[in-house]
């Protein structure tokens, strides 16, 4: 493969200005959208060597043909200029976006001569203002339920309201109380539309209001002596409670913030998006994004943005993000615009804030795991899986069996190893192992010591398949039958062996299986950073496609085999610590719990001053002391 792709233009063709760029095929396809601060820079690192390029930008630059760009006057119109595009060509290269559908809106269609509200998935309806969504269908229900007990609105179908205006007789829900609108024959259209505004509002935010105006509205009705319509106004009131007990107060009551919690890993992004209007969450928006062009962080961020706010979405007064995208200005103008008022992005920092970031992103974090393990459960998607690799790693079999290997250590102390086991794509829990490895110099040495031991159980003699038991145990004849004896477990060959890590493990794997004499097994290694996958004697990787099923399959083995690794780690230290501790004259159990309980890890504890371990609860100045010393010195 050439090193300059031949259509790379001089670098004084391309301008210094803010513009976007695109990449076409040969076929004129547009793979890629991007934009830039100064075309001149960014391009120039599309056309660096290609060995240095990261390998899914490698894959899209030498797909593409041609490039070309357009300067525009700001950055701002970049930002704009990129969406468009990005809407308009749908480039297989950008991050493709999927929209959790199953999430329900609550809709009042604001069109309508007399507006409706509805539950709904449809998020085209004209001119109809969404909230939400909301985890669950009853969820919106039980919401309009209490809703149209404060403001009483339209909840018929078009047709039950047409006939009920042309008739005069009222509409069906309307006669059993659960539909408000002027087919009731109780209100106008005109006073219809001004519930139909504070409905909006208070769903939109303004809680307070109309929590301090219906109190204030009972109480004089009360003083007047006009208790049925205070107690109209009591059940109203009551009606708003309920439904502001069904969103906790988690910011100011006075802020409405969109926050996004965001999970990721080289191939997909978990996005929560949490509406919080009025200081409550108002709805949880998730979206999967499948990544190709290596994009992370910051980057990510400035993408989700712009796909949230693009077009007909509520622009709020702040918008909290893990990390500041680098054109973070400009994305404030760019969302101004939208809101006809000023927008702040910014990154939670202390307080309600970070512990809704935090459960933002353990959401996102969740999600992402469920998304990668559906792909890999489902029985089609697991066939493909297994055909795939087998095609890719160029295997005699499928391999039903696949144990996958990964070394874990702390600064080169406490070196563990896992091995765990997925047949026909699902995982076997009962048959992980995990290893504990005395010695070592590095990486490559863990891993050869761990596969010779695993493999050693391979060529162990075949035990007696047949053991012979009593017939009737409480027979005296000399009668005995033949009873089958179950092959150990671990004594079962995988088809392929994958080690977590690059071309130094997996040669390291490949002699460990030449020394052992099990050149049959396949083998491959997954290094992280490129998701790359590497065969043993190979000068390059292979590569999968980014929504291959095998690749997918490979990543939850890997991270499998890393859970599991530190898992073990950890409870090896934790288990080392106390039995140190043990030594100590007048520590107990309970007391090490504490102890580890206060200081949170093993090295707080190791660094920690006598005056320090004080002021753990039951520990004197001469405990105290004892412990220090005693860690101290070991």
């Amino acid at each position: 493969m050439a090193d300059v792709l031949p259509y790379k233009p001089s670098q004084g063709e391309i301008p210094t200005d803010p513009g976007v760029y695109r990449f076409r095929d040969a076929e004129g396809r547009v793979l890629y959208v991007g934009k830039a601060k100064n075309l001149r820079q960014r391009l120039s690192n599309y056309f660096a060597p290609l060995r240095t390029l990261h390998e899914r930008t490698r894959r899209m630059v030498t797909t593409a043909a041609s490039v070309e760009w357009t300067v525009v006057p700001t950055d701002v119109d970049s930002l704009q200029l990129e969406y468009m595009w990005i809407k308009e060509y749908d480039p297989p290269f950008n991050v493709r976006y999927k929209d959790d559908k199953s999430y329900p809106f609550m809709a009042v269609t604001l069109g309508d001569e007399a507006p409706r509200v509805l539950v709904t998935r449809n998020r085209k309806i004209p001119r109809a203002r969404y909230f939400g969504p909301y985890p669950k269908v009853w969820a919106v229900h039980e919401t309009i339920d209490l809703m149209i007990k404060a403001f009483p609105i339209r909840t018929c179908s078009d047709a039950s309201y047409k006939r009920a205006m042309a008739t005069g007789r009222p509409c069906f829900p309307g006669q059993i109380g659960k539909c408000g609108g002027p087919c009731s024959m109780k209100v106008t259209i005109e006073e219809h539309r001004a519930m139909v505004d504070d409905f909006v509002a208070f769903m939109a935010g303004g809680d307070e209001r109309f929590t301090k105006e219906l109190s204030k509205r009972m109480l004089s009705a009360s003083a007047a002596m006009d208790y049925e319509a205070a107690a109209k106004y009591r059940d109203q009131l009551a009606s708003i409670e309920a439904v502001l007990g069904k969103s906790s107060l988690v910011l100011p009551s006075d802020e409405d913030a969109d926050l996004f919690g965001i999970a990721e890993d080289e191939l997909a992004a978990a996005v929560q998006h949490f509406v919080i209007r009025g200081g409550r969450v108002r709805g949880v928006r998730a979206t999967m994004i499948e990544k190709e062009i290596d994009i992370s962080g910051a980057d990510l961020v400035e993408q989700v943005l712009q796909r949230t706010y693009g077009e007909g979405v509520d622009v709020p007064r702040r918008i909290l993000v893990p990390s500041l995208p680098d054109d973070a200005a400009e994305l404030e103008v760019w969302l101004r615009e939208r809101r006809g008022r000023k927008v702040e992005i910014a990154v939670a920092q202390r307080g309600q804030r970070v512990e809704l970031m935090r459960n933002a992103t353990l959401n996102a974090t969740q999600a992402l795991i469920r998304h990668k393990t559906r792909r890999t459960s489902d029985y089609v998607a697991r066939t493909q899986a297994l055909t795939d690799l087998q095609e890719a790693l160029d295997l005699e079999t499928a391999p039903l069996r696949i144990e996958c290997f990964d070394i874990s250590h702390l600064g080169g102390t406490n070196v563990v190893a896992s091995m765990v086991v997925f047949e026909d794509g699902l995982p076997r829990k009962d048959q992980y192992r995990s290893f504990n490895i005395a010695e070592t110099t590095d990486d490559t040495d863990s891993m050869y010591q761990v596969l010779m031991r695993r493999l050693a159980y391979l060529d162990r003699p075949e035990e007696d398949p047949v053991a012979e038991l009593p017939a009737d145990p409480l027979s005296d004849g000399e009668e005995v039958v033949a009873v089958p004896r179950r092959k150990p477990r671990f004594s079962y060959p995988p088809q392929l062996l994958l080690v977590d890590g690059g071309k130094p493990q997996v040669e390291a794997a490949a002699r460990a299986l030449r020394d052992a004499g099990h050149s049959e097994i396949g083998l491959c290694g997954i290094a992280k950073r490129l998701e790359e996958v590497w065969l043993p004697g190979e000068d390059f990787p292979v590569i999968l496609p980014r929504t291959s099923e095998a690749l997918y399959l490979l990543q939850r083995l890997r991270d499998e085999a890393h859970r599991f690794a530190i898992i073990h780690q950890r409870k090896r230290r934790r288990r080392d610590i106390a039995t140190v501790l043990e030594e100590v004259p007048g520590l107990g159990a309970s007391r090490i719990k504490v102890l580890l309980k206060h200081f949170g890890s093993v090295t707080a504890l190791r660094g920690a001053s006598s005056e320090e371990i004080q002021q753990v609860q039951g520990i004197g100045p001469a405990l105290a002391q004892s412990i220090h010393t005693h860690l101290a010195t070991r």
